[in-house]
């Protein structure tokens, strides 16, 4: 007859081949021993995906040997750890007030991640705040409009009355200008909400009719204008799908900062907030 090993047996076997490959395990986990003190391979993961952040937003490509230099990194912080460590460096106030500093500032941005974690942005709260900025533009007006940006009086006179006598707009305000940014373009200040520019601008350009250039000189912070209108229209809001990532982020911001201002003020705390 056959003889079969006993339940008992067959757990100490696997317990003995467990002891036997843990050294070899935890070996796999770690990447150095160091003065006796083991790497683990944890460090050089954390390190490569704060790395590979880091390219990503810079928009760099990573070096083919980046997992090998990460690894050199991560042993040579270490040794020089160690060395930190041996000389006290570790017990300094100055080294306990910066690791409370860092320790704040992980826990901080895990709290934030946890947060938009669990209260995302629904695509269905894009589009509402889309709806709602959309109703409260509907009947605004946006214009188009040109200036010639002048230092004196006297000199935005003159180009008025050369206006007058034929001379073209665009190329009195390329030619005199000291805008610099609209003269290359014969002083296009392009489709604008006029809240948009200073009140004295403003005020200027919305009351001259379509087509009309102002009769005297507009004075402002940035010197004096001669504005033209040359047309208004109903305020153009783009797609959609233009502007839902910059909605989800405003949004998420201000859930962030909701959530943030109510544990202030529930905090317990002898501490003024200006």
């Amino acid at each position: 007859m056959k003889h079969y090993p006993s339940f008992a047996a067959r757990l100490s076997s696997i317990a003995m081949a467990a002891a036997l490959f843990a050294p070899a395990i935890a070996a796999a986990q770690n990447i150095a021993i160091v003065n006796g003190k083991a790497v683990p391979k944890a460090r050089v993961d954390t390190l490569m995906d704060q790395v590979k952040v880091q390219a990503q937003n810079a928009g760099q490509q990573l070096p083919s040997d980046i997992d090998k230099r990460i690894r050199d990194e991560v042993v040579l912080r270490e040794i020089l750890v160690q060395e930190a460590e041996r000389r006290g460096l570790a017990a300094s106030p100055a080294y306990r007030a910066q690791m409370e500093l860092a320790r704040q500032g992980i826990l901080l941005k895990e709290l934030t991640a946890d947060f938009r974690k669990k209260n995302p942005v629904t695509e269905a709260d894009q589009h509402a705040e889309y709806d709602k900025f959309k109703a409260q533009s509907s009947g605004e007006k946006e214009y188009r409009a040109r200036h010639i940006l002048v230092e004196k009086e006297d000199e935005a006179k003159a180009l008025i009355a050369q206006i007058k006598g034929g001379a073209k707009f665009e190329d009195v305000a390329e030619k005199s200008s000291k805008d610099t940014g609209s003269a290359q373009n014969g002083g296009d200040l392009d489709w604008a909400d006029p809240s948009g520019f200073v009140p004295e601008f403003s005020k200027a350009l919305t009351s001259l009719a379509k087509g009309a250039m102002t009769e005297t000189p507009v004075q402002t912070q940035f010197g004096w204008h001669i504005v033209r209108l040359d047309d208004v229209r109903e305020v153009q809001l783009p797609a959609f799908d233009e502007v839902k990532s910059k909605i989800a982020e405003r949004l998420e911001q201000q859930k962030l900062t909701g959530f943030r201002d109510g544990l202030k003020a529930k905090a317990k705390t002898d501490y003024k907030f200006e």
